[in-house]
């Protein structure tokens, strides 16, 4: 595996591996989520290239920057061992030189639920994740379900600006008792992380409420109420995937989020009503029927 730090070295070493090129972009602290994903773009293509760079520009003020865990030499050999041809690890100097003043601004999207809680972070995501593209030219972008809106935004991105690429989206990977991977698990006490695994419980209650044809609103808040009390609830709600409109009516393709707040951590997850737990699956046969019947109030 070459580990490149500058777009042009990239560029040049991307371009001579067989394509078609799939892409993992990742800011480190790797876990089996990120491995799900090298190992499916691995799957699907004859050349993988994956980045790792801790990216200041998407982290909100008085977010955990600094402390976020960078340990570069475990997750080198992780991905050497996955089979990765290239990892593109910039410096920051490399990515934002003195001047550097380019923003990618995605509209509305942006500026609803974590956009709202974490001022300025998608438009940062946007940013380097075009940076990346750019430098690497992959033919598919891989992206785990997990960051919904993220995924939703990086869409918008991709379809307003030309970008030649097509996304995989990977379903969730979890703990065995529900809870989401994320690198940021870490930083949960014992308490907390026996608690967080409620946040997962609550969606598929609301979900199965859904299905049922509880009312939105109704479903919500009984879903709601199997989150721990230890757990601060940022929001909970039922969304368009690609927009993240609000719904008030199920439809084939509405999504529960939600997050909450384990002391200093975040938690996302997010659950489909229909069909397999996120990634590019189809909605299932209940989705369709539900599809053909109007839906449910």
């Amino acid at each position: 595996m070459q580990i490149l730090r500058t777009p042009d070295s990239v560029r040049v070493a991307a371009r001579r591996l067989v394509h078609p090129l799939g892409f993992v972009p990742t800011m480190g602290a790797l876990h089996e989520g990120h491995a799900a994903l090298v190992r499916r773009a691995r799957s699907e293509n004859p050349s993988v290239v994956c980045s790792l760079f801790v990216n200041a520009l998407q982290f909100a003020p008085g977010e955990d920057f600094e402390r976020y865990p960078r340990p570069f030499d475990r997750d080198m050999e992780m991905l050497e061992a996955l089979g990765v041809d290239l990892l593109y690890a910039p410096e920051h100097a490399t990515m934002y030189p003195q001047g550097f003043a380019t923003r990618v601004d995605v509209g509305p999207l942006a500026l609803i639920f974590d956009g709202v809680v974490r001022p300025g972070h998608f438009v940062g995501t946007a940013t380097v994740v075009l940076k990346l593209l750019n430098a690497i030219e992959p033919s598919v972008l891989y992206l785990g379900q997990k960051d919904a809106q993220q995924v939703a935004v990086l869409r918008r991105m991709i379809a307003d600006l030309d970008v030649p690429i097509s996304i995989v989206v990977h379903p969730i990977v979890r703990e065995s008792d529900g809870l989401a991977l994320s690198s940021r698990n870490v930083y949960l006490s014992p308490e907390l992380r026996a608690a967080a695994p409620s946040l997962y419980n609550a969606l598929c209650e609301s979900r199965d409420l859904l299905r049922a044809g509880i009312p939105v609103a109704q479903a919500l808040a009984r879903g709601r109420g199997h989150i721990a009390n230890s757990l601060e609830v940022e929001y909970f709600a039922l969304v368009d995937p690609d927009t993240f409109d609000v719904l008030e009516l199920v439809r084939p393709n509405s999504l529960l989020i939600a997050v909450v707040r384990a002391g200093r951590t975040r938690l996302l997850d997010n659950l489909p009503i229909f069909g397999a737990e996120g990634g590019d699956a189809e909605f299932s046969a209940t989705g369709a029927k539900f599809a053909e019947s109007g839906g449910f109030r």
